[in-house]
């Protein structure tokens, strides 16, 4: 009865498989994080970056911190925003989120 088991059983499996192809699931996973996620950010953070050297004086925009005011003065790092009349911020330059479009009128 051992024998029969044992004759059964037939060889042992050997490992001599591709090894690319044990890891394309692997490299497969890292492709679509790449283009979903990793290259979308980068394209927006370039984009922030550009927004941030071209902000001059005028530019109306907000903060990460949620405030909204308009450029009245930029330096290297520090940005001076008028929040309301005779009132001025002075911010962190990175820490400017974007841009404001004011809200366009709707047409009756």
């Amino acid at each position: 009865m051992l024998t029969l088991a044992w004759a059964m059983a037939g060889q042992p499996q050997q490992g001599g498989g591709n090894p690319l192809v044990a890891f394309l699931p692997l490299i497969l996973i890292f492709v679509i994080f790449y283009f979903l996620l990793i290259r979308p950010q980068q394209k927006r953070a370039k984009e922030h970056q550009k927004f941030l050297e071209n902000l001059k004086r005028g530019d109306q925009v907000f903060t990460s911190g949620g405030l909204i005011g308009r450029v009245s003065r930029v330096d290297d790092q520090i940005v001076t925003l008028e929040v309301a009349p005779n009132v001025q911020v002075k911010v962190v330059k990175s820490y400017i989120a974007g841009p404001v479009n004011p809200p366009q009128e709707k047409k009756k």
